[in-house]
């Protein structure tokens, strides 16, 4: 468990679960995603965050306003190996609609950066996503991560036919060195 300013980052409950499906059945929030999902792929989804919680001691947090709001999202670190076949963690995010716009993933993503290069060890942390996706764009170049034009890639999880839109994906990076050197960021 780990409190910033305004938030605690937590393990996963189960009284997370019904906000978690309410907030991957809001098409708004699933907009640069292949769909919507149903409650029982976001509790397999939960299932699957503990699981590589217990594996490995990091992943994705459940995010709650402290002393005010039990559950508004998820931020953490997550494998993302499959993007180029090499090893890679990335930082993402993803909040319920009506707690967007308040520095929740900002504030919960810095968090991740550190305690991935201070607590995991990690030497680069990368996120990406589909170029239209101006919000996580923005919170990418809030929390210091750098555009890396000659990595952007096709996604290969994402449905060409039904989804042509979300194929191609924007790499952001940082490195632990470059991370260190920015501290401590602006507000």
């Amino acid at each position: 468990m780990i409190r910033t300013e305004r938030l605690l980052l937590r393990r996963w409950r189960d009284d997370d679960r019904a906000p978690f499906a309410e907030l991957n059945v809001d098409p708004e929030v699933r907009e640069h995603f292949q769909g919507t999902t149903s409650a029982d792929e976001s509790d397999a989804f939960i299932e699957r965050i503990e699981a590589h919680w217990d594996e490995h001691g990091w992943g994705l947090w459940a995010v709650e306003v402290a002393a005010v709001t039990p559950f508004v999202g998820f931020v953490g670190l997550w494998p993302a190996d499959y993007v180029t076949g090499a090893p890679m963690v990335e930082v993402g995010w993803r909040l319920a609609r009506r707690h967007w716009g308040h520095g929740y993933a900002t504030e919960a993503a810095r968090e991740a950066l550190r305690f991935g290069f201070e607590e995991v060890g990690l030497d680069e942390i990368v996120s990406f996503t589909v170029p239209q996706n101006h919000r996580s764009v923005r919170v990418m170049e809030r929390i210091g991560l750098v555009r890396d034009p000659a990595a952007d890639f096709d996604h290969p999880r994402v449905d060409p036919v039904s989804y042509p839109h979300l194929v191609r994906h924007v790499l952001y990076r940082l490195s632990r060195e470059r991370w260190q050197s920015a501290l401590p960021f602006p507000e």
